[in-house]
């Protein structure tokens, strides 16, 4: 059964359950969501998809859903790599800049796959020019993704290695749907700019505290207080920020109807 706009009811309800699993798509009110569903498409993104590398004009914007992990990786002319910026169903890939050129400046990659929503850039441009909330709303995700950046920049020259790590692991264990991530000692190494080996030390001394259990490629979060415990002020700063510029959307419980005298 359609719905009358040419779509099936299944269709309207998947795009419905995407919107409540990205908390962009979940800020928006009824009468942004009906400019966004008509554009989205649900995707699947694999580990190791890239969405963009540098230099490349972002034609595309995705919105993660629940689970799914990616991050914004800068590449130096010798080939090493380091994580700028984690995203998850928080934000969005893409989609910032909102007229001209948009070549992207870092490697967008799937670290952990997943259900996402795709909306064509210069469609959300034409939602942004019609809107002013979507466009303030993007303009909120933008300082929380620019907090998140300034701050890595002053955790990878300031703090240690292991509270480096436990912030890394925070941020993850909140995109992901349970306490495993599925995680390389490659993948760590990159992320944090270090050789595999020192990665691997400092990870085994958070296994050693009880704080994780690791195994080829298998990392568990055991105890996610005394990880809090362990990181650096880097991941409650930028988690403070985000909560605050980007508050997640409470849907208003129902009237509670007038009782009938007794």
């Amino acid at each position: 059964m359609g719905n009358g706009n040419g779509r099936s009811d299944s269709a309207v309800l998947g795009t419905a359950v995407s919107f409540a699993g990205n908390r962009l798509l979940a800020s928006l009110g009824a009468a942004e969501r009906a400019l966004f569903e008509p554009l989205l498409q649900p995707v699947s993104l694999t580990r190791g998809m890239v969405l963009f590398e540098p230099g490349e004009d972002v034609e595309q914007t995705h919105f993660p859903g629940p689970g799914v992990v990616t991050s914004l990786i800068v590449i130096m002319r010798d080939g090493r790599a380091v994580e700028a910026a984690t995203i998850g169903r928080e934000g969005a890939i893409g989609g910032i800049i909102s007229a001209g050129n948009k070549p992207a400046f870092a490697r967008a990659l799937v670290q952990i796959g997943g259900p996402a929503m795709r909306i064509e850039t210069s469609a959300l441009e034409a939602i942004k020019e019609r809107s002013k909330a979507v466009r303030d709303l993007f303009s909120r995700f933008a300082d929380s993704l620019l907090a998140q950046t300034m701050q890595s920049v002053a955790c990878n020259a300031l703090h240690a290695l292991d509270a480096r790590l436990c912030r890394w692991l925070l941020t993850t264990h909140d995109r992901v749907d349970g306490d495993e991530i599925a995680l390389t000692q490659e993948h760590l190494a990159e992320m944090l700019g270090v050789q595999r080996t020192t990665v691997s030390g400092v990870a085994r001394l958070l296994q050693e505290r009880g704080l994780i259990s690791y195994s080829r490629g298998r990392l568990v979060v055991l105890d996610r207080a005394r990880l809090e415990h362990h990181a650096c002020e880097c991941y409650r700063g930028v988690r403070a920020h985000l909560r605050a510029v980007l508050p997640e959307r409470r849907e208003e419980a129902p009237e509670e109807a007038p009782r009938s005298p007794a």
